[in-house]
């Protein structure tokens, strides 16, 4: 073998070491990102690909149409979240358990993070930010919570509020009772119950007010 056919040798076998370190590392970042973003939120790591014309829904949230990108699998609380900025409406537990994700879905309150967004098409989406009005007149049950200070850390108010919409716009003369059947799908970390409880009460009151 003389000098050049040694040189070209040498080359390919450099060349394929290259690929083949190339592959192992792009394998490995693959490997990563599934591992850090596993579960609902992988959604999130994927680019665009071929088709995803197809996976294109139209939403009504908060009054408005909004067009969205949506993958099979791809739950409310995220589109919401993630893709539309909606962020009042809050990943705790992500098992249908905290309530923090509550939405309200044509006036009834559900867990947005066991929900399939496209299972909400043709629906009357409302999160949190959608409850003020456009002067900036706050919702009667946000008005209350206000009021009455029900909150500490607040994490989980968006949700309880949720529920206290539904709540008012069902019964708007509940029991305390009632109410806390009413908000026991929703759990607050600090365990604030009482002012919550007094808060949705005070909801009530002026829901009726506004009636």
């Amino acid at each position: 073998m003389n000098e050049i056919e040694l040189l070209e040798a040498v080359q390919r076998t450099v060349s394929r070491r290259m690929f083949i370190k190339g592959v192992i590392a792009a394998g490995a970042a693959t490997s990563s990102v599934g591992y850090l973003f596993r579960g609902p939120a992988a959604v999130f790591a994927l680019p665009s690909i071929q088709g995803s014309v197809g996976r294109l829904v139209t939403l009504n949230v908060n009054g408005q149409q909004r067009r969205v990108d949506v993958l099979p699998q791809e739950t409310l609380a995220m589109t919401l979240r993630y893709k539309l900025g909606l962020t009042g409406t809050k990943l705790g537990c992500d098992r249908a358990e905290c309530g923090a994700c509550t939405v309200l879905v044509d006036g009834t309150n559900h867990y947005s993070c066991s929900m399939l967004t496209r299972s909400a098409v043709g629906r009357e989406i409302t999160t949190i930010e959608g409850l003020e009005s456009e002067d900036g007149t706050l919702h009667p049950v946000q008005q209350a919570v206000v009021d009455e200070g029900g909150f500490q850390c607040a994490f989980c108010a968006p949700g309880f509020i949720m529920s206290m919409v539904a709540l008012v716009e069902a019964n708007p003369n509940p029991t305390r009772e009632e109410t806390a059947q009413a908000l026991s799908g929703n759990l607050c970390r600090c365990g604030d119950y009482d002012k919550i409880l007094t808060s949705a009460m005070r909801a009530a009151e002026y829901a009726r007010r506004e009636a």
